[in-house]
């Protein structure tokens, strides 16, 4: 790409008053149009046409013509590629943490471990210690309130997948911790991404921290009325998933900055680019959002009722939709209402993909985004009918894992397609 700066600092470095306009060059603009300034061997410099020219400076030849986009090339930071791949394999153990914990969730072992410790629990080795594990269950309310007739073979399968989960997690911090360390005493960070991995470890703390918080609230006595399931709080819930998804997301736009870094857009830029990165942002959005909805489907096993589609129970709006009073508490508490926002949410963000992906046909765009938008609508299509199909099969649990991968899979291209976007920015006049 010309390069306007060393452009400037040769004419400059001439000391010619002819040329003294063109020291007013911006490393962002040229208003050199159609033309080249060329200094042949000994001699002085010279306007030729873009068109039919190359451009001669400090030895180097240039043969792309002059552009409104002038950028100074950089060469790569130090270690790019090895944090790079450090990035992406952290936004992987994220990825396998969020369906980890989505199989504990829907095999209902989350509450089998009643406490926390900061570098993990003791895994039971005799059968003194795993009857003792078992009798702390005991004292809890989903034993004493609906897992009565558990067996101690039973409440190993679940203990094991909650053991499971806890420790990934634990797993993520040491993969995350020990290399950056290494990266930031070797100088591969730069100042901007020393934020960021600070970021990334307080994220990583908060989510732990967050997941002991959401088990505890099932394991408090406040199931006491007959229709009580001991279950953790919807709302802590949420909270946990959306850390993780937060989590995943900055990992995987570092990662992607460093592995596969935005194409550029040259030449001038229609304002209808620049409508449709709004609308790309505003579909990952709708993705995030649709699928943190999801965590109160789960959260009040709201998947269990109403398994038909498109209508519930022959009606396109239930009529226990408002049950709850005041009003507001049905929307995150009234199992009718969280499924049915849930379809609406869905449903709108199916539509606002389809809408995106067709308008990226007669759109210039950056040609990974192209690619982008069609992965988006496929994988959008097939998490909608993954999600009819949980539905109507009243949750088995890999189609319910599936589902709840795919969202995440969904939000991945989402962000691959903004980021792909990364580069589309009005210059300054």
């Amino acid at each position: 790409m010309f390069n306007c700066l060393r452009l400037t600092s040769c004419i400059a470095r001439n000391g010619s008053s002819k040329f003294s306009a063109f020291k007013t060059l911006t490393p962002a603009r040229s208003f050199v149009s159609n033309a080249l300034l060329v200094k042949p061997n000994g001699g002085a410099f010279t306007v030729r046409d873009a068109t039919k020219n190359s451009l001669l400076t400090i030895g180097r030849t240039y043969r792309t013509p002059v552009s409104r986009y002038c950028t100074k090339s950089s060469a790569p930071e130090k270690g790019t590629k090895s944090v790079g791949y450090w990035l992406l394999g952290c936004s992987g153990m994220v990825f396998v943490a969020v369906v980890l914990g989505g199989v504990t969730r829907l095999t209902e072992s989350g509450l089998s471990m009643v406490t926390w410790k900061l570098l993990g629990e003791k895994m039971p080795r005799t059968d003194a210690e795993w009857r003792e594990e078992f009798d702390r269950y005991q004292q809890f309310p989903e034993f004493k309130l609906k897992n009565q007739d558990i067996t101690l073979q039973e409440f190993k399968l679940i203990w094991y997948m909650e053991y499971g989960h806890r420790m990934w997690g634990r797993a993520i911090g040491a993969f995350y911790a020990i290399p950056a360390l290494y990266f930031w005493t070797k100088g591969y960070f730069n100042k901007a991404m020393k934020i960021r991995v600070l970021a990334f470890g307080a994220l990583i703390g908060a989510q732990g921290l967050m997941g002991w918080y959401m088990v505890k609230s099932g394991l408090e006595d406040r199931f006491h009325q007959e229709s009580d399931v001991p279950r953790v709080s919807q709302y802590r819930l949420a909270s946990h998933l959306g850390f993780a998804f937060v989590l995943y997301s900055l990992f995987l736009w570092s990662a992607l900055d460093k592995l596969l870094p935005a194409q550029k857009l040259i030449g001038q830029i229609p304002a209808a680019t620049f409508r449709f990165k709004g609308l790309a942002h505003a579909t990952k959005a709708a993705v995030f959002f649709t699928a943190l909805s999801g965590a109160f489907v789960a959260g009040l096993d709201a998947g269990l009722i109403y398994n038909s589609f498109p209508k519930m129970a022959d009606r396109w709006i239930p009529s226990d939709i408002l049950a709850l009073s005041p009003t507001l508490r049905n929307f995150t508490e009234n199992p009718t209402t969280v499924q049915f926002d849930h379809r609406v949410l869905g449903t709108a963000t199916l539509t606002l993909i389809t809408g995106m992906f067709l308008i990226s046909r007669r759109r210039m765009l950056p040609p990974r985004a192209y690619k982008a938008a069609t992965a988006v609508a496929a994988m959008g299509w097939m998490q909608v009918a993954l999600g009819i199909t949980t539905l109507l099969t009243y949750v088995p649990v890999p189609l319910a894992a599936s589902h709840q991968s795919g969202s995440l899979i969904l939000l991945s291209l989402a962000i691959w397609l903004t980021h792909e976007l990364k580069l589309v920015k009005r210059l300054p006049k």
